[in-house]
């Protein structure tokens, strides 16, 4: 199966949905969709905005790598979000 790319209204939609309360979530998420916002995929997106229903803390505890995702989070599309976040 391909990954499909985004279109530009969808990467705009997500990229606002991503807008946090958290200081530290938001410079990560700007640092992400810059570095791959032209290359997410539709998983990508899928499993983004997984991420995008946790808390503010708990985010920032998953990107910061404090705690690892739980069984509900384990997925691929959510896994391969997160090491992006993570490196971005």
């Amino acid at each position: 199966m391909t990954a499909v790319a985004l279109q530009d209204h969808d990467l705009a939609r997500l990229r606002w949905r991503a807008r946090r309360g958290l200081l530290e979530n938001d410079l990560i998420m700007s640092r992400f969709f810059d570095r791959f916002g032209g290359t997410l995929s539709t998983a990508d997106a899928q499993g983004l905005e997984r991420l995008l229903d946790l808390t503010d803390n708990d985010l920032l505890d998953l990107l910061l790598a404090r705690k690892e995702p739980d069984s509900q989070l384990a997925d691929a599309e959510v896994q391969s979000v997160l090491a992006k976040l993570r490196s971005a």
